[in-house]
């Protein structure tokens, strides 16, 4: 197998991603890039304000757009929780990253989603947590080559289960001299 350059993070929201992200790029030497805020500031407004405005398939156009048009090498990505929507999203993500899939059980999930209405989240109307949980997790694992459990892991610990996973996968990155 030819090895990646990125580690591209995927899971529900709230589980972390971003939080993650930061300290494992910081671990590994590699650069941060969060997909929502790359949007959020192409687009000039906030996640929850183009869903508001222009629906969910409009959004998931927009994310599949950014998400494809991202050229980075040696960056932690994390992913918006519904890049897993988009096939072609995924392959360009995949075609120079290894996926590490978040995991987190759903009654954690609906703990940290308390706030949900305001945090962007792509979920048709009427759709509950738990039904979110139901429609993306199959995806998840589908894109997924690593996944570590993180409810209830520190932030710390959730990152030296990947840097572990990493290691345990040689060639799975290559070497941080090329970066």
């Amino acid at each position: 197998m030819e090895p990646k350059r990125n580690v591209v993070l995927i899971g529900m929201p709230a589980v972390g991603k971003s939080t993650i992200g930061v300290l494992l790029a910081k671990s590994l030497g590699f650069s941060f890039v969060d997909t929502d805020i790359i949007i959020q500031a192409g687009e000039g407004v906030t996640l929850q304000e183009i869903i508001d405005a222009k629906g969910l398939a409009f959004f998931r156009e927009v994310e599949e757009r950014y998400i494809c048009g991202l050229e980075h090498h040696c960056h932690v990505i994390a992913t918006g929780g519904s890049a897993v929507y988009s096939d072609k999203a995924m392959a360009h993500l995949a075609e120079n990253g290894v996926i590490v899939h978040l995991r987190i059980d759903l009654e954690s999930l609906e703990q940290r989603l308390a706030d949900i209405g305001n945090r962007g989240v792509v979920m048709d109307p009427g759709q509950t947590v738990a039904d979110l949980y139901a429609a993306r997790r199959p995806l998840y694992l589908k894109y997924g080559r690593i996944a570590v459990e993180c409810q209830s892991l520190t932030p710390d610990q959730i990152v030296g289960r990947i840097i572990q996973a990493l290691d345990e996968n040689p060639g799975i990155l290559k070497p941080e001299t090329e970066c």
